[in-house]
C-alpha cells in the first residue's frame, strides 16, 4: 500500500474552471484551445513543483458549486491539467513515479478553481 510522507510538498490552487469535456458541444477547434490553453496553465502553475528524485501523489482538486460524475467526468475534465503537470516534471502521465488522485470540493455559485498538491510517496506506509 502506498502512502503519504509528510503531507503536502507543493500547493498550488488557480481560479480556474473545468468543464466536462465529454459533455461540452463544442467545435474541435474550440476544443483544442481550450486543452492547449489549460494544458499550458498547469505547466506555468506547477513551477517550483518537486522533481521526480522520489515518487510522487499528485492530488487533483475541482472547486464549483457542483459535483461532477467522478468515475468518468471528473478526470476527463483534469486531462490536460494532468498532461500539462507531466510535461512539467519530463514525464508521460502514465509514469509509474507520478500517482494521480482526484477529488472534488463545493464552493458558492459562480467561485471556480483548482487546486493542485503533491506529495512524495512512500512504499509500505499505511
Amino acid at each position: 500500500m502506498t502512502g503519504l510522507m509528510g503531507g503536502s510538498v507543493f500547493t498550488q490552487e488557480a481560479p480556474i474552471r473545468l468543464v466536462s469535456a465529454a459533455n461540452t458541444r463544442e467545435h474541435w477547434a474550440a476544443s483544442h484551445k481550450r486543452c492547449k490553453r489549460l494544458r499550458g496553465l498547469a505547466r506555468s502553475l506547477t513551477v517550483g513543483m518537486p522533481g521526480l528524485e522520489s515518487p510522487l501523489v499528485v492530488t487533483l482538486t475541482r472547486i464549483a458549486p457542483r459535483p461532477l460524475d467522478g468515475h468518468d467526468n471528473l478526470r476527463h475534465a483534469f486531462k490536460p491539467v494532468v498532461d500539462g503537470i507531466a510535461d512539467r516534471l519530463g514525464v508521460a502521465d502514465n509514469d509509474p513515479r507520478v500517482s494521480w488522485h482526484y477529488a472534488q470540493q463545493r464552493r458558492a455559485v459562480k467561485d471556480y478553481a483548482i487546486r493542485i498538491e503533491v506529495a512524495l510517496r512512500t512504499e509500505g506506509a499505511a
